[in-house]
């Protein structure tokens, strides 16, 4: 009996080791990924900013570099999720469901929301920017996320605030919208890392400008061409 309970104790151990090792190479990863790139960032330099001296330890607990890109957007995906999840419900049970600004914010107000929560510094909109920018791992940002239902019920929100606008057109705002917000929030928090006067003065008025912003872009006029 006592062998059991110290074999138990062991594997414990063993896994808050391997959990708190992979932490921290998820953390050095976003942080270096989010500075200099996914492609120009080796899994040994990983390693080595995790305090890592296996420079094994990525490839051991990840695998490939696009398993190592997918769990830090994973980490991320969640808690975002869970926000957006939250103001879907919000919107579809109140009177707004119609309203196109409502929809737009449950778009921009849970990645804002969340950069708000991880505090300065924060390397998650910058290594979303990046990843969104490389099309070895595009799909993993942008295509995976429309996996999640809630980013759908809001798609599908705002489209029904536009019956009219061309199918065509639908898909190209899709992709301004979702590059303006990316970009936008990647911005801000560079300059916020750098202690440089970032604009807007907290991340709810960053969102309240993005979604003022992105509603323009859905609502504006389409010019007939050939």
């Amino acid at each position: 009996m006592a062998l059991t309970g110290r074999v138990t104790t062991a594997r414990a151990a063993r896994s808050e080791r391997a959990s708190t090792t992979q932490e921290a190479i998820l953390t050095a990863a976003e942080r270096l990924f989010a500075e200099h790139g996914v492609f120009a960032v080796s899994n040994r330099q990983v390693s080595e900013a995790a305090g890592q001296g296996n420079n094994a330890a990525v490839g051991y607990h990840f695998g490939t570099k696009t398993d190592l890109v997918r769990a830090i957007e994973q980490r991320h995906r969640e808690p975002i999720e869970r926000l957006r999840e939250d103001m879907v419900a919000r919107t579809l049970q109140s009177d707004e469901a119609g309203d196109m600004r409502s929809w737009v914010a449950c778009l921009v107000r849970p990645l804002t929301d969340h950069l708000a929560a991880l505090g300065n510094p924060s390397w998650y909109a910058r290594f979303a920017a990046q990843v969104m920018t490389d099309p070895a791992y595009y799909n993993i940002v942008v295509k995976d996320a429309l996996s999640s239902d809630s980013l759908v019920q809001v798609i599908d929100g705002i489209n029904r605030c536009l019956p009219e606008l061309p199918v065509d057109v639908r898909v190209e705002r899709n992709l301004m919208a979702r590059n303006l917000l990316m970009h936008t929030c990647a911005d801000r928090e560079r300059a916020l890392a750098a202690g440089a006067s970032a604009p807007w003065s907290s991340w709810e008025a960053a969102g309240t400008r993005l979604i003022d912003a992105v509603v323009g872009l859905w609502l504006a006029p389409v010019t007939p061409h050939d």
